[in-house]
């Protein structure tokens, strides 16, 4: 654009100059044509700079989702296929289901005998209790008797020997009375341990039930969203394993953000919603439409790791680092390319409101850009 503008300025000065000579060419002259064709390029790019800024470095980035399995076990069946698109919720993998199914029936017997044991313990608190009635009832008549022939003793009416019969028989019965006691409370306690509205052996047979159900469920693993199983490797007969860092797939999903990267100082008058085109190296002559969605003014230069050290602060002498770019996302409203290829690179331009008729200088330096991109500069 540069050029065509040079060339046209050139026709000009050539037709006031020298074709029809309506001012004379002599040293002054070309002096001054010289000065007005640079300062007009330093201004107009400048100015072309600040109000339709270009990034050298648009890209296109898609979320990228490493499945790992919740649970444990040989894969039997891989029921999708590489670089094809899924819908979200369907099933990706599957792992032999049948040692948790066992597990399942297993706990599921044992709640069933959790919940006997939980109704028996009415019964057996009952049978305590009379125990334990019986068993104060023997010892009330113990103590009685003992009573009773201690005072025929005394008296010189009744024989030694039946008062320490009688001692010791008082003796083992409240023995008894008192480990009656101690069962009748072990059933009490029992039966007070809820959880819930459930018996407390009973809730933990239901709880780890329902942990063996979760687990039975997660042998269908399914696609996280929609999008595309790369570089799928797994296959039926491998062992999948519940650990965060071996993932069994990579799964790319469909929904992509196109970031574009500007110089701190290029981002002044640019706003959510300014007009921006996109030229891709993936198509070549085609500019991609959108919009501004936001800007992240935020890099790792402005933030320190935290720790105990303090920061190291470089010395003037020392060279000094190049600020880093700022992040533009960039939404896509044009219809025919609103899905891209997850990678790609290209350039872009934003157009803010501001001296709009120069932005024709910077659209077709990017169109030209676009139709660039057909060549193939390689020689093998």
């Amino acid at each position: 654009m540069e050029i065509l503008i040079l060339a046209t300025y050139s026709l000009v000065v050539w037709l006031v100059f020298i074709k029809f000579k309506l001012l004379p060419w002599n040293i002054y002259s070309q002096v001054a044509v010289v000065v007005v064709a640079l300062a007009g390029m330093a201004v107009t790019i400048l100015l072309l700079n600040v109000v339709a800024p270009s990034s050298s470095d648009v890209r296109v980035l898609n979320y990228a989702v490493e499945v790992v399995p919740r649970v444990t076990g040989r894969v039997v069946e891989v029921p999708i296929e590489g670089n094809h698109l899924y819908r979200k919720g369907t099933p990706i993998l599957k792992i032999d289901p049948e040692p948790f199914e066992l597990k399942v029936k297993e706990l599921e017997a044992s709640l069933v005998g959790a919940e006997s044991s939980a109704a028996q313990l009415d019964q057996d608190l009952r049978a305590a209790r009379n125990n334990t009635r019986s068993a104060l009832a023997q010892l009330d008549l113990a103590r009685t008797r003992l009573n009773q022939s201690r005072q025929l003793s005394s008296e010189g009416a009744g024989a030694h020997y039946d008062v320490e019969s009688y001692d010791a028989d008082a003796r083992r019965l409240e023995a008894a009375y008192h480990a009656a006691m101690a069962a009748e409370a072990k059933v009490q306690t029992e039966l007070d341990s809820i959880v819930g509205d459930e018996q407390s052996s009973v809730a933990v047979t239901r709880a780890r039930l329902e942990q063996a159900r979760w687990e039975l469920s997660q042998t269908i693993v399914y696609a996280p969203a929609d999008g595309y199983a790369i570089n799928l490797q797994v296959r039926a007969g491998s062992y999948a394993a519940a650990l965060p860092f071996r993932p069994v797939m990579t799964f790319v999903e469909v929904e992509q953000q196109v970031v574009a990267f500007y110089n701190q100082n290029e981002l002044t008058r640019v706003e959510r919603g300014d007009e921006v085109e996109i030229a891709l190296a993936t198509l070549p002559g085609k500019i991609i439409k959108g919009e501004v969605d936001s800007i992240v003014w935020a890099t790792g230069q402005g933030q320190f790791q935290a720790s105990g050290v303090l920061p190291n602060l470089p010395a003037e002498t020392d060279r000094a680092v190049p600020p880093q770019k700022y992040a533009v996302k960039v939404r896509i409203t044009d219809p025919e390319n609103n899905v891209l290829a997850m990678g790609a690179r290209g350039n872009g331009a934003i157009y803010t409101p501001h001296a709009k008729p120069i932005h024709l200088i910077r659209k077709v330096i990017l169109r030209v850009n676009s139709v660039t991109n057909y060549l193939i500069l390689k020689l093998h």
